[in-house]
């Protein structure tokens, strides 16, 4: 299972919470990446602390993320792999 979205804030908070909701709608819909939530958030928060603020750009968030393993349905029974990707960057405000 993965899965992969966007996140546009006015302030790094805000990306952080976005990034929250993101994944909760993830989880929501593929339930086994509840396993890899808490480490998904912590890589998120991770590398937006890295960013200066800056009030005139946004935050911008990339995220993607899988787990591969043996599967009933959507749920997996056990993992044999796990990634996590995640890009930051100050983007022009649009």
């Amino acid at each position: 299972m993965s899965y992969s979205f966007e996140v546009r804030a006015a302030n790094k908070a805000l990306a952080k919470l976005g990034v929250s909701a993101e994944l909760d709608k993830v989880a929501a819909g593929q339930p086994s990446h509840a396993r890899d939530r808490v480490q998904a958030q912590a890589a998120a928060d991770t590398f937006i602390e890295l960013l200066d603020e800056d009030e005139g750009r946004d935050v911008k968030v990339v995220m993607s993320g899988s787990l591969s393993g043996n599967w009933e349905g959507n749920n997996i029974t056990s993992c044999s792999g796990a990634n996590v990707s995640v890009t930051v960057n100050l983007a022009q405000r649009q």
